[in-house]
C-alpha cells in the first residue's frame, strides 16, 4: 500500500506511513467506544448495585415484616387504649388477650406520661420513669425501635417497638410492644441468592437492633469512617469503605421502616454481585481489544516499513565494529528514505573509517619502530660513555676520583637500563617498575659489592605499571639509594648485614617505595651530599613524599608516590 505510488520526500518519510496506519486503527475507537462505553459502563455498575440492595432487601425481609407487624400493631393498639385507659383492668384484659394471640410478643403495654404503666398483659402495675426507653420515647416523642439488653420487667434482651399517644398536641403516653430477641434472630430466612459477611439492623440513632451473624462480627464489619447515625433520614445506596478490622468492604444500605430502622449488609470488595453482566464487561473491554488492535495494526506496520530495516542496519554496523568488513547486499529501494540516507551515511562513514584507520595503523607502525630504535641507539650511546668511562676509571690517578667515576658509571648504566625497557616492550607506554627496579639492584650490587662480603639481600616487588616519566626518577633514585646502603651496610662488623628494598601498592594508584639497611651507627665521612640532592629531587619529580628514618642499626628510606592509571604530570627541577 505504501511501498509503489507514495514515493516522494514526504509521503515516502517514515512518519508519514506511520500516522497513516495508527489513524486507520484509532478511528473505531473515536466513532464508537468513546461515545458509548461510559453509558454502558454506568448502567451496568447501577445494575449491580441494584441488585446487591436487592439481595439486601430479600436478607431483612424476615425483620421487616416483623417490626412493621409490631408497629402496625402498636399503632391499633393505641387507638383503643386511648379509649380503655381510664379503666386499667378492663384495658388490662384486653391487652393480655391479644397477647395470648400473637406468641412472636413477650409484653404488651401502656405507659403514662408520668412513667405509670397500670395497663399491660401482665396485669400488674409498674413504674417505668427510671428506663431508658422511657426517658429516650418521652424526649423525642416519635416512634422508636430500640434494643434493650435486659428488659425492665422481662429481664430478657427484647426490642422494643415504642407508639407514642398524642392528644390534642400533647403526649399523654406511648404503648410498647416488647419483641424477643430470639424470635427475630431464630426467624427462618427466605432463600438468598447470596449471603453477606454480615448483616445488621439499626434504628436512626445508630443503634444495634439485631445482628444476623452475631454482634461481635457485626463491630468488626461495620465502616470505620462512619457512625450508624449519620445514615439516619438517607435512602437506599452501596458505597465502599474500610471496615473496622480493616478491610475493604461493600456496604448496601435499605430503609426498613421510614425514618425508623434501616438494614445494612457487609459484602466482600470481590463479591459476585457488583460484576456487570456481559454487555458491561464488553462495554469496558472494548477499548482495550480496540487498542490492542491498535497496537497489532501499528507494530505491523513498523515492524514491515522501519523496525526490520533498522535492525538489519544495526546487525551491519555491529558487524562493522566487530569485523571491519562491509556489507555485501544493500537493503534495498523498498526500505523507506530516510532509512536508505542512513545506510548510505553509514557506508560512507564506515569507508572513510576504514581509510583513516589504515592510515594511522601505518603511522603508528613507523613511529613505534622509530621509537624503539631511538631508544636501542641511546642505550647503545650510553653503553658506549660507560666503556669509556670504564677506560677512564682504570687510568685515574687516585681512588677518589675512580669512585667518583663509577658512580657517575652507574647513574648512566640505570638509565641505559630504562631505555633497554622501553624498546623491548611492544607498548612502549607503560613498563613493570618491578622488574625493572630488580634489574637495576641487581645491577648496582653487581658493581658495589665485594664477593663473599656476607650481605643478604631481600626485594619484594609488587607488578605495578608507571609511565615513561616516572621510569627514570625511581630508576636513578633507587640507583643512588642502594648504593647508598651498600657504603653503610659494608661498615657493619658486628651483627648481620642486610638490604631490603620493597615497592608495594599501599591504595589505589599509590605505591610505596622502601629502601632499608643495617648500619654500624657510625657516620661515614667524606661525603658530598650529592646522592642526597638527587633523591630529593628525583622524589620530586615523582610527586612522591618522602621520608626518613635513622636509628643506631637501620636505616630507612620510604618514598610515597601515585601511580595512576594515565600519565601524570612530572616536574623538572
Amino acid at each position: 500500500m505504501t511501498s509503489g505510488f507514495l514515493r516522494n520526500s514526504f509521503f515516502g518519510g517514515l512518519a508519514f506511513r506511520v500516522l497513516l496506519f495508527l489513524s486507520l486503527a484509532l478511528l473505531p475507537i473515536g466513532l464508537i467506544a468513546v461515545q458509548q462505553t461510559r453509558q454502558i459502563a454506568e448502567q451496568s455498575q447501577r445494575t449491580a448495585e441494584l441488585s446487591l440492595l436487592a439481595v439486601t432487601d430479600q436478607a431483612a425481609a424476615v425483620e421487616r415484616t416483623v417490626l412493621q407487624e409490631a408497629l402496625g400493631a402498636g399503632r391499633a393498639l393505641a387507638a383503643i387504649v386511648a379509649l380503655a385507659r381510664d379503666d386499667p383492668a378492663r384495658c388490662s384484659a384486653f391487652l393480655k388477650s391479644y397477647k395470648e394471640g400473637t406468641s412472636q410478643y413477650r409484653l404488651v403495654g401502656y405507659v403514662q406520661a408520668d412513667g405509670v404503666m397500670n395497663c399491660s398483659s401482665t396485669g400488674s402495675q409498674y413504674k417505668l420513669n427510671s428506663s431508658a426507653v422511657y426517658k429516650a420515647v418521652m424526649e423525642r416523642k416519635e416512634v422508636m425501635v430500640s434494643s434493650v439488653a435486659k428488659g425492665a420487667i422481662s429481664g430478657a434482651a427484647v426490642v422494643v417497638v415504642t407508639v407514642p399517644l398524642i392528644e390534642e398536641g400533647v403526649m399523654t403516653g406511648f404503648v410498647f410492644i416488647s419483641i424477643d430477641q430470639n424470635v427475630l434472630k431464630d426467624q427462618e430466612p427466605e432463600e438468598r441468592d447470596a449471603s453477606p459477611k454480615a448483616l445488621l439492623i439499626f434504628n436512626n440513632v445508630g443503634e444495634m437492633i439485631v445482628a444476623e451473624q452475631g454482634a461481635e462480627v457485626a463491630q468488626e464489619e461495620l465502616p470505620a469512617v462512619y457512625d450508624l447515625e449519620q445514615f439516619s433520614g438517607t435512602g437506599r445506596q452501596v458505597f465502599t469503605a474500610q471496615s473496622v478490622g480493616g478491610q475493604q468492604r461493600v456496604y448496601a444500605l435499605i430503609p426498613m421502616l421510614q425514618d425508623t430502622v434501616y438494614a445494612m449488609s457487609v459484602w466482600p470488595i470481590d463479591t459476585p454481585l457488583l460484576k456487570t453482566d456481559f454487555s458491561g464487561r464488553v462495554s469496558t473491554l472494548l477499548p482495550i481489544v480496540m487498542w490492542l488492535a491498535s497496537l497489532v495494526v501499528a507494530f505491523w506496520a513498523l515492524n514491515r516499513l522501519a523496525i526490520g530495516h533498522i535492525r538489519k542496519l544495526g546487525r551491519q554496523m555491529r558487524h562493522f565494529a566487530l569485523n571491519r568488513t562491509l556489507p555485501r547486499v544493500p537493503l534495498g529501494n523498498r526500505v523507506p528514505m530516510e532509512i536508505q540516507a542512513m545506510e548510505a551515511s553509514f557506508l560512507g562513514m564506515a569507508n572513510s573509517i576504514l581509510q583513516d584507520e589504515a592510515r594511522l595503523e601505518d603511522s603508528l607502525r613507523e613511529k613505534n619502530i622509530l621509537l624503539k630504535e631511538v631508544h636501542h641507539r641511546v642505550k647503545n650511546n650510553l653503553q658506549l660513555i660507560s666503556s669509556i668511562m670504564n677506560m677512564q676509571i682504570r687510568q685515574a690517578p687516585t681512588d677518589a676520583n675512580r669512585r667518583v667515576l663509577q658512580r657517575l658509571q652507574d647513574r648512566i648504566l640505570s638509565l641505559a637500563t630504562v631505555h633497554k625497557s622501553m624498546y623491548q616492550d611492544n607498548e612502549m607506554t607503560r613498563v613493570n617498575a618491578g622488574v625493572l627496579l630488580r634489574e637495576i639492584v641487581a645491577q648496582n650490587l653487581a658493581v658495589g659489592m665485594a664477593p663473599h662480603s656476607g650481605i643478604k639481600l631481600v626485594e619484594e616487588y609488587d607488578d605495578i605499571m608507571i609511565g615513561p616519566d616516572d621510569a627514570a626518577p625511581i630508576t636513578l633514585l633507587v640507583s643512588e639509594a642502594v648504593t647508598n646502603a651498600l657504603k653503610y651496610v659494608a661498615r657493619n662488623t658486628s651483627g648481620k648485614k642486610q638490604i631490603l628494598v620493597s615497592l608495594r601498592y599501599v591504595g589505589e594508584e599509590r605505591a610505596l617505595l622502601a629502601i632499608e639497611n643495617t648500619a654500624a651507627g657510625d657516620k661515614v665521612e667524606g661525603g658530598t651530599g650529592l646522592g642526597s640532592k638527587l633523591i630529593q629531587a628525583f622524589a620530586r619529580q615523582l610527586n612522591g613524599t618522602l621520608s626518613l628514618q635513622e636509628d643506631e642499626d637501620l636505616y630507612r628510606l620510604e618514598l610515597d608516590f601515585p601511580v595512576p592509571l594515565t600519565d601524570k604530570m612530572a616536574y623538572d627541577y
